[in-house]
């Protein structure tokens, strides 16, 4: 795996890869962008930032060994349907509502399915630590499988950050 391509504009405000790490800890929503045959398809979604990968490499999302975004999606959706014909996204958590206060976080590239389509519970090693992970931030530690959903997993190769606090 290689580390997403670094942040070429506007490194005035953007974010160290500790700030994007926390930023994306803080926040719980984010929007993924799709592409449909009628043209761009965006979503908000919960979502799951893993900052550091353990053996795949460590050091936040710019660093030696990236990040990952997991989601869990409606398999029989249009988002569904849109990644098994194009699995590139674009996905922005964002938050602030005056200009000084606006940040975020653009995260680019190419999901992956993992685990059985839909999730219907079977034993997957992989998972185990994104579901608790998920269920404990979102529903109070209970791990939700409803044989509905499935796992993406999104290995940002572009993360693209900003945080207009950063101009006085």
């Amino acid at each position: 795996m290689t580390a997403p391509k670094p942040q070429r504009r506007a490194r005035k405000i953007a974010m160290t890869p500790d700030e994007v790490t926390a930023f994306l800890g803080e926040e719980r929503t984010c929007r993924v962008a799709t592409i449909s045959a009628d043209g761009p398809h965006v979503t908000p979604l919960w979502y799951l930032w893993d900052g550091a990968q353990g053996s795949e490499g460590s050091g936040g999302p710019e660093g030696s060994g990236g990040g990952t975004l997991w989601l869990t999606s409606l398999s029989r959706s249009q988002r569904w349907t849109d990644l098994e014909r194009d699995p590139r996204v674009a996905v922005v958590v964002d938050a602030g509502h005056d200009y000084t206060e606006l940040r975020g976080v653009e995260l680019r590239g190419r999901v992956e399915v993992v685990g059985e389509v839909p999730r219907t519970g079977e034993p997957d090693p992989e998972l185990e630590r994104v579901e608790q992970a998920f269920a404990d931030r979102y529903t109070g530690g209970h791990v939700v499988i409803d044989g509905r959903h499935g796992w993406l997993r999104l290995h940002p190769e572009k993360i693209t950050s900003w945080d207009f606090r950063k101009l006085g």
